[in-house]
């Protein structure tokens, strides 16, 4: 219980003294994380954790396409890609199929290292690299 409650608390305040970019490289983290599960569920066919997971791939998506700031350019390109992927993780959940997910965690994988690549750049948290 203790270490359960001492892991608690340190994902809390790590969440909490997050810069938004870190915090942007988190979502990316938990969406494939999220995405991996599903994978595997639909392999164990449990049908229910896979559909859960998957839903929470589909909330950080929503998180990021509510959070465009569309003044700028971008932000439409980046739209219509979090749009693409809602269709995917809709198609997947209705279908359980994890060829779709793959797909799926491809696109997420890609998106999260330009993200950390992007940090690194920026020196986004003052350290020289971010893992």
């Amino acid at each position: 219980m203790t270490n359960t409650h001492g892991y608690t608390a340190y994902a809390n305040n790590r969440i909490m003294t997050a810069s938004p970019a870190e915090l942007t490289l988190m979502l990316y983290e938990g969406a494939i994380k999220f995405c991996n599960i599903a994978i595997a569920a639909i392999e164990k066919r449990d049908i229910e954790k896979a559909h859960n997971n998957i839903v929470k791939v589909e909330n950080i998506i929503t998180e990021f396409q509510s959070t465009l700031d569309h003044k700028y350019p971008v932000a439409k390109d980046f739209d219509n890609v979090y749009s693409y992927l809602q269709e995917r993780l809709l198609e997947a959940n209705l279908k359980k199929d994890k060829e779709v997910l793959e797909e799926i965690l491809g696109h997420l994988r890609t998106m999260r290292d330009t993200w950390k690549e992007i940090m690194q750049k920026a020196n986004v948290d003052g350290r020289k690299n971010v893992s």
